[in-house]
């Protein structure tokens, strides 16, 4: 296996990139604007990617998305990924758009990082009543919709969920019990939230989390209307792998960006 630089400032050399391929993967997008990174900039790169791809003679697009977006959201996140799903509908190429509600597993960093903090600290801060639902979808259940995406020819937007919803207080409280946590979980306002993930972020050299996720939220953008398409439970899934989530903190700017 062989990686390949995205060289979003080289369309040719991108292009030269994907030649003999005849699927693209796409699951290029940022989590937060960082530096020259935004994402206007995000928006602007896939649509090159998607440009230079159809030049290598790529046949079929399975683009990973997310849940309830839209072109005219207030967060800055949903409405990039509306554009992006938009410019490859434009496209004329072959897609699979597939949107995934709060994605875990083995390497996620919501979830352990989550577990990081009930392990550590004896306070754990809920923005507002907690009671906005998540949907959690196991990456690699994700996985095996994308690969089936892959396969076929029609185009599709597929929405990608587990089988069970819970409040996010409930799936912290579930966390929590899974990893033995003692933290006392503590309702407080959306601002107290934000303030006390700026504060973890100066003492994890990472970015916590950030407005936007906190609003997407508390607004239950992480669910689906539509059937469960994917089968791993989140209760399953934290009784099977409770022992490790959470021993060690994941940084998104150590992976990402140093």
């Amino acid at each position: 296996m062989r990686a390949y630089p995205y060289n979003f400032g080289s369309p040719a050399q991108l292009a030269g990139s994907f030649k003999g391929a005849t699927t693209l993967y796409n699951t290029y997008w940022i989590r937060f604007p960082r530096g020259d990174s935004n994402f206007d900039l995000a928006v602007e790169n896939t649509k090159t990617m998607i440009g230079s791809a159809m030049e290598a003679g790529v046949k079929r697009l399975v683009h990973i998305s997310i849940t309830n977006l839209s072109a005219g959201s207030s967060l800055a996140y949903f409405r990039g990924k509306a554009l992006v799903e938009q410019a490859i509908m434009e496209s004329g190429i072959s897609y699979a758009i597939l949107r995934s509600t709060l994605v875990f597993g083995g390497e996620d960093v919501l979830l352990n990082n989550i577990a990081w903090f009930l392990r550590r600290f004896p306070i754990f801060p809920i923005a507002g009543s907690g009671r906005y639902p998540v949907q959690p979808v196991h990456v690699e259940d994700l996985a095996d919709l994308a690969v089936a995406a892959g396969a076929g020819q029609e185009d599709s937007v597929t929405d990608a969920e587990g089988p069970e919803t819970l409040d996010f207080v409930d799936l912290v409280r579930l966390i929590a019990e899974k990893v033995k946590s003692r933290a006392r979980l503590t309702p407080v306002p959306a601002a107290v939230a934000l303030a006390s993930a700026k504060l973890m972020s100066l003492v994890v050299r990472d970015v916590v989390l950030t407005k936007d996720e906190i609003k997407g939220l508390m607004d239950g953008l992480l669910v689906s209307d539509a059937p469960p398409t994917c089968p791993t439970s989140i209760t399953d899934w934290l009784e099977e792998n409770h022992q490790h989530l959470g021993a060690t903190y994941a940084s998104e700017l150590q992976r990402h960006y140093r």
